[in-house]
């Protein structure tokens, strides 16, 4: 593994800005006794009951509630191939129709974009390489999607062109991006979002062994001088959380590692994972084998998903890379204080939600055993 050198530190360093600032936030005349000089007095009305009490008027603020957020996160989206042909064919709404609810009632949807999105490109000397029509990107505005990463073994499929189309056309459609970019200080710069009073930095990283085709996705990574990805060693991945943590509430790692079809996590995954949360990340979101593995959930808030498994994908028969999950997260200033997961099937490569309590029960009780 290459060693962090002075020019990305100095990206990571630039790009962490401080906080923004908060937002901020008669006397009645008694009537005076008229007396006369009369042998008759005059009647008065009664004095005012004595025991009346007159409320008084406070200005004293409502109490502001705790900033918190709901985080709907995802595993490996593949647009190309024969969902990029249904997309053309029957538009973009269908691709997410049966996860619809899911992703756009959260305050942030996170996912990862397995494919370039382009017209053209230069095709990369690998086995598999992804190719998504622009129309796509309707599919994941229209599903409410955030921020997708980039950092992937297939950004690239398509060459540095491709990549810079996908970039353009993600920008334009209002969604953030991360992991990638026509130079190193883009691959690895962190993007800030905030919501509900929440300032979160987001970091992503690949490192995935050689294809089975013998391509090396380290290749890509990116230099000064050379588009390509943020390539994940820990005293990288530390020494940018350390950078960025001072200036955001909470740290987000996008992590694309471990072996396919491996339902356990690696020790690249963990010794990349643990390298983020002793740094003082919250959370560290992983992808790449197209299976589900377990979580970690530590007392102090921090949270680790070791992999999301397929989302959206063609090409796999059979459980369990049919088998998904939309993880749900709930945080706030001290980090994570709720978790749930809606379990997924993919159908024809799209995914369907399915109730927790009946035919998505299975799905469940595999995350919890894969977490012990």
């Amino acid at each position: 593994m290459r060693r962090l050198s002075f020019w990305i530190l100095l990206g990571i360093l630039a790009a962490c800005g401080s906080s923004t600032p908060s937002e901020p936030s008669q006397q009645a005349l008694a009537p005076t006794a008229m007396a006369t000089a009369t042998a008759t007095t005059a009647p008065t009305n009664p004095p005012p009951p004595t025991n009346t009490t007159i409320p008084t008027a406070t200005n004293e603020p409502s109490p502001t509630p705790e900033p918190k957020l709901e985080l709907a996160i995802v595993g490996d989206i593949m647009l190309a191939r024969s969902i990029g042909e249904r997309i053309l064919s029957d538009g973009p709404e269908p691709v997410f129709a049966g996860v619809y609810a899911d992703l756009v009632n959260a305050d942030l949807t996170i996912g990862n974009l397995e494919t370039a999105v382009a017209d053209t490109g230069e095709p990369a000397p690998k086995a598999y390489r992804f190719l998504a029509p622009p129309e796509s990107i309707d599919s994941l505005s229209n599903a409410g999607f955030d921020l997708v990463s980039l950092a992937n073994n297939h950004s690239l499929d398509w060459g540095e062109s491709a990549l810079s189309e996908t970039i353009g056309l993600l920008n334009q459609a209002n969604i953030a991006n991360v992991g990638a970019g026509m130079n190193a200080e883009q691959a690895y710069r962190p993007v800030i979002l905030e919501k509900n009073g929440l300032r979160l930095a987001f970091l992503a990283y690949v490192d995935v062994p050689v294809e089975n085709g013998g391509f090396v996705t380290e290749s890509w990574t990116a230099t000064a001088d050379q588009a390509g990805l943020a390539w994940a060693e820990p005293a990288v991945i530390a020494a940018a959380v350390t950078a960025i943590r001072p200036s955001v509430d909470h740290v987000i790692i996008l992590l694309h590692s471990g072996y396919e079809g491996v339902n356990q996590p690696n020790e690249i995954q963990r010794s990349n994972a643990y390298a983020a949360l002793d740094a003082g990340a919250t959370l560290v979101l992983g992808a790449h084998p197209h299976v589900l593995q377990g979580y970690e959930a530590r007392p102090n808030g921090q949270f680790i998903a070791w992999s999301l498994g397929n989302f959206v994908f063609d090409g796999f028969d059979g459980t369990p890379s049919l088998d998904s999950a939309i993880l749900h997260l709930t945080l706030d200033k001290s980090g994570v204080i709720g978790s749930r997961w809606t379990p997924v099937r993919l159908v024809d490569g799209y995914p369907q939600a399915l109730d927790p309590a009946s035919d998505g029960a299975y799905i469940i009780e595999t995350i919890e055993q894969l977490s012990q």
